[in-house]
């Protein structure tokens, strides 16, 4: 029988049924009713039991007398009755059961993502490692051939590589520890589902579910780009800016250039003019577009050149197959053979792909470093004052490729566009 506001509570032992039980008729109170001595029964089971009775009543349970036949509807035992009658019906017990699986599925399947997420966690963190790993062996490789004086220099970049590779390996461990938090989150409301499976009393109250963001992507070629650019000479340059070294010099090969272009003397400068100039052979030479090549080829190994620019406020540089269409009007990109960058509008510069790739540039390099790795198929652009990394193709060309340039058409009259090879000691790249 249900106690009374203010009543001690039932016996930890008694179940809320057994609390809500009348003890005339044993089954659920129906409009529960309370006497003065604050034990329960159904008023249509107590109405029945005083029936008849002459003179003063008693209680059913604890046989205490009344005067008159006097009791009142208890409303709040009335509610608790009808929640627990109506958690026990078959209906509710089918939902509830319907719910409970539907719950527990769904977290079965978040934990398989969660674990499926885990794996490639731990597939990434193995890829920085080996990759970090070979990007040391590369790096110790190249600073070998350098004088002893350099290894101050090789102990800096390669405790730069592992601070890179430390900070990526966080970056996973950190997304590893925030899935194995939501796996242990979701374990304990699986627990809680499972118990309320058997139980069948109530839906359980579950903690809310971790949400775990979908981990980037390890880029390899970034994280590797600056550890596979030309080591030796960059370093070389640092150390030796004053002098302004660079490397094996190119020249033009006049055959190439389109004939609005015109080709100093010693085949080091190229300058758009507005007079065009009448060649015999036009079977090597750029017919629509103002474009020229150099004279050295390419196809193994590893080369950098550096062409000045100044101030010219358009320009396209690169490398061009060998094969390329030179009679016809064709975009610059991969797919049609040309690996360039380019500038326009004096400020705007862009990577060489369909459609163009916007870059975004700290300041306006008066010199341009173009790097090739032939075997590795990468072609990569600096700023050749400080080395600084401008773009780079890690799917370059395959075969024969010759360093290309085009130092586009002036507009507006505006002083003619130059370019110009810069010829500096001779260098020896390693590999």
């Amino acid at each position: 029988m249900a106690a009374a506001p203010g009543a001690p509570p039932p016996s930890a032992k008694g179940s809320l049924r057994e609390d809500l039980t009348c003890a005339i008729c044993c089954d659920l109170f129906r409009e529960p009713v309370m006497l003065s001595c604050m034990h329960h029964f159904c008023k249509a089971c107590i109405s029945r039991y005083w029936r008849g009775m002459q003179g003063p009543v008693t209680c059913p349970q604890c046989r205490k007398e009344f005067r008159s036949k006097q009791f009142q509807t208890n409303y709040l035992v009335a509610a608790m009755v009808e929640k627990v009658r109506s958690s026990t019906s078959d209906t509710h017990i089918r939902n509830l059961e319907k719910k409970l699986s539907e719950s527990l599925a769904s977290h079965n399947s978040m934990k398989e993502d969660l674990i499926s997420s885990i794996h490639k966690d731990k597939d990434k963190m193995d890829t920085i490692k080996r990759v970090g790993a070979d990007l040391q062996v590369r790096v110790k490789g190249d600073f070998r051939a350098l004088h002893q004086i350099l290894e101050e220099e090789e102990t800096h970049m390669l405790d730069q590589l592992r601070r890179e590779e430390e900070e990526e390996l966080e970056k996973v461990q950190r997304h590893l520890e925030a899935t194995e938090l939501a796996i242990r989150e979701l374990e304990s409301n699986i627990k809680l589902l499972q118990q309320s499976t058997v139980a069948l009393t109530e839906f359980p109250q579950l903690r809310p579910c971790v949400e775990v963001s979908t981990a980037a992507d390890f880029d390899v070629s970034a994280f590797s780009s600056k550890y596979l650019a030309p080591l030796q000479y960059v370093t070389w340059r640092r150390m030796f800016k004053s002098l302004k070294p660079g490397p094996a010099a190119l020249t033009f090969d006049v055959d190439t250039a389109h004939p609005s272009i015109h080709v100093s003397r010693d085949k080091t400068v190229a300058v758009e003019c507005d007079v065009m100039t009448q060649h015999a052979d036009d079977s090597k030479r750029f017919l629509q577009c103002v474009n020229i090549l150099a004279a050295q080829g390419f196809q193994s190994g590893r080369h950098y050149w550096e062409v000045e620019v100044g101030s010219s406020p358009k320009w396209d540089l690169g490398v061009a197959s060998e094969t390329v269409d030179r009679h016809g009007r064709i975009k610059l990109s991969p797919e049609n053979g040309y690996w360039t960058m380019r500038l326009r509008n004096g400020s705007e510069y862009w990577g060489g792909t369909q459609p163009w790739t916007k870059l975004q540039l700290g300041s306006s390099p008066q010199r341009i470093g173009v790097y090739l790795d032939c075997d590795e198929r990468k072609v990569a652009f600096y700023d050749a004052d400080d080395m600084s990394l401008l773009c780079l193709f890690s799917k370059g060309p395959r075969g024969k490729v010759f360093p290309f340039f085009s130092p586009c058409i002036s507009e507006n009259r505006q002083k003619p566009h130059l370019l110009k090879l810069l010829h500096y000691p001779a260098v020896a790249l390693s590999g």
